[in-house]
């Protein structure tokens, strides 16, 4: 008791509520789950960055499998790899965006219809090896901004997402570093 207490006295935080005070706050409202009344985020404009987020990985997950089946050539097999463990990476982070976004309340939008529109990443198919790359360092370099826009408009609104996303965001820096690696290995850089 006396280190809450002092925790009040000696530093900018408020003192810890009271046992019987949280209580009293967790037992209202109880159909809204994870969302107490703490929660600072507009929690529908979350919901609507996290689907977005969720459809840009879908998409992403069918260009990375397309490009995993399409790779050909000399350097296709190392290569060909690399895009299906990308693929399984980003479907990990739609089971991620899916589970938070049912925690707040809201339904992971999984429609085919107008998920390209949701998407902020595009699916290009790539006709050649050297233009699959590219096109998935593209992605990968759309996903890193838009994580970034969303992890900074989350401020200390919602701690739970934004580490999921600053997680998510680790992981497409990775995938950015491996593409644009790739990408100077394969033969013909530079050309066409």
């Amino acid at each position: 008791m006396e280190a809450i207490a002092l925790r009040g006295v000696f530093s900018k935080q408020p003192p810890l509520a009271k046992v019987g005070s949280l209580r009293e706050r967790a037992q209202q409202h109880l159909d809204r789950g994870a969302v107490t009344a703490g929660y600072g985020a507009d929690r529908e404009n979350v919901i609507e960055a996290l689907n977005e987020a969720l459809a840009t990985e879908l998409v992403c997950v069918l260009r990375y499998k397309r490009h995993y089946f399409m790779a050909a050539g000399i350097q296709a097999t190392p290569v060909a790899a690399r895009f299906l463990d990308h693929a399984a990476a980003e479907m990990a982070h739609v089971d991620l965006l899916a589970r938070r976004i049912i925690e707040l309340g809201g339904e992971p939008n999984f429609s085919p219809d107008g998920l390209a529109a949701r998407s902020h990443a595009e699916y290009v198919e790539g006709h050649s090896l050297k233009s699959m790359i590219t096109e998935n360092l593209i992605a990968e370099r759309i996903a890193i901004e838009s994580y970034r826009e969303v992890i900074a408009s989350l401020r200390d609104q919602d701690p739970s997402t934004r580490r999921m996303l600053e997680d998510i965001l680790a992981s497409e820096e990775a995938h950015a570093e491996d593409l644009s690696s790739l990408l100077k290995d394969v033969k013909g850089y530079g050309k066409g």
